[in-house]
């Protein structure tokens, strides 16, 4: 049976829609996806494009280019592109809860979401730090983002904080939690037996020994110590200026960066355009694109898709090996 996967476009007046839209005129023959989210902003998204569109009922299959079965959610009002309207910010909510809780339910084998714009939800009344924080509350699973190409796969032991919460939010519990997520997905999603993971330190050349900060050595190496005692294969806390060289990357399976512009500038860097998003820990494949909602280019044709194609393939990867693990046990 080939993956059955939900896919939320994310904000209707940037690029997510038209994204939909190139996904859609590729082959179908290694999963079966349904779009959760507006049926008229993805209609005018093809139209801007100039591309065949046919929104088909979510029960039935795709068949041809241009084909998508969707799950209509609508807007409140018409979206226009590049202009986010705060009144939509609940038909945004609403498309993500309803496609995370189909994939809840067993419905669905694997989530890809597209971009969301922080400030407009939150704009239309409706709390929201991020989709990654939104689906470890709907699932109540503890969870860590990674971001991942061909090159580095980048998880991070916090996410959206401001620079100076950074150091108060890492501990020795928080550290063993992600590791361990990290470790698990490592081996449930990746196919890795035996993951070796990196894990950075927090400040310049991991403390200098005490001399630029201590939680290098009070918090990080403590938990790193305890786990390599339960068998996980962990190396660090490594210096983050030099951990990422090429050749040091060829020995690590995975990073695991202390805050967000630690680790991501450098996978950025190695390749953007190819780069997922991934929320591990959850009972279910969720995979999304790396980069935001691009509003300067909404509506114009010119948004490379290239991030959208790799989650969704990503996706579908992480669901297979998912069941061959299952049928391997």
């Amino acid at each position: 049976m080939l993956p059955r996967l939900a896919l939320v476009p994310g904000e209707p007046a940037g690029v997510g829609p038209e994204l939909c839209v190139r996904l859609a005129q590729q082959p179908h023959a290694s999963h079966r996806l349904v779009a959760f989210g507006d049926a008229d902003t993805l209609q005018a998204a093809a139209t801007a494009l100039r591309l065949p569109l046919r929104l088909l009922d979510g029960h039935e299959t795709a068949t041809a280019p241009g084909d998508l079965p969707l799950h209509p959610l609508p807007n409140a009002v018409a979206s226009i592109f590049g202009r986010p309207d705060p009144r939509n910010a609940a038909a945004v909510i609403a498309a993500l809860d309803a496609a995370a809780d189909a994939c809840l339910r067993g419905e669905f084998d694997g989530l890809v979401t597209g971009p969301t714009h922080k400030a407009t939800i939150n704009a239309g009344g409706i709390a929201y730090t991020g989709t990654t924080e939104r689906l470890a509350e709907r699932a109540g699973r503890d969870v860590v983002m990674m971001l991942a190409n061909d090159v580095v796969r980048v998880a991070l032991a916090t996410t959206h904080l401001p620079l100076r919460e950074v150091a108060d939010a890492i501990t020795r519990d928080g550290i063993e939690r992600a590791l361990r997520i990290v470790h698990a997905a490592m081996r449930k999603d990746f196919g890795i037996a035996e993951p070796v993971i990196a894990v950075l330190g927090l400040n310049p050349h991991a403390g200098e020994a005490g001399h630029m900060g201590r939680e290098e050595i009070d918090t990080i190496a403590p938990a790193i110590a305890a786990l390599r005692d339960e068998g996980m294969r962990l190396e660090g806390p490594l210096p983050a200026d030099t951990a990422f060289l090429p050749r040091k990357l060829e020995g690590f399976d995975a990073v695991l960066a202390m805050y967000h512009d630690q680790g991501l500038p450098v996978l950025k860097y190695s390749g953007f355009e190819q780069a997922v998003n991934l929320t591990l820990g959850l009972p279910y494949p969720r995979v999304a694109v790396d980069h935001g909602t691009a509003l300067d280019l909404a509506g114009k044709g010119v948004a490379d898709p290239s991030s959208l194609f790799a989650a969704v393939a990503t996706c579908a990867r992480f669901v297979a090996t998912r069941r061959k693990l299952a049928a391997w046990t």
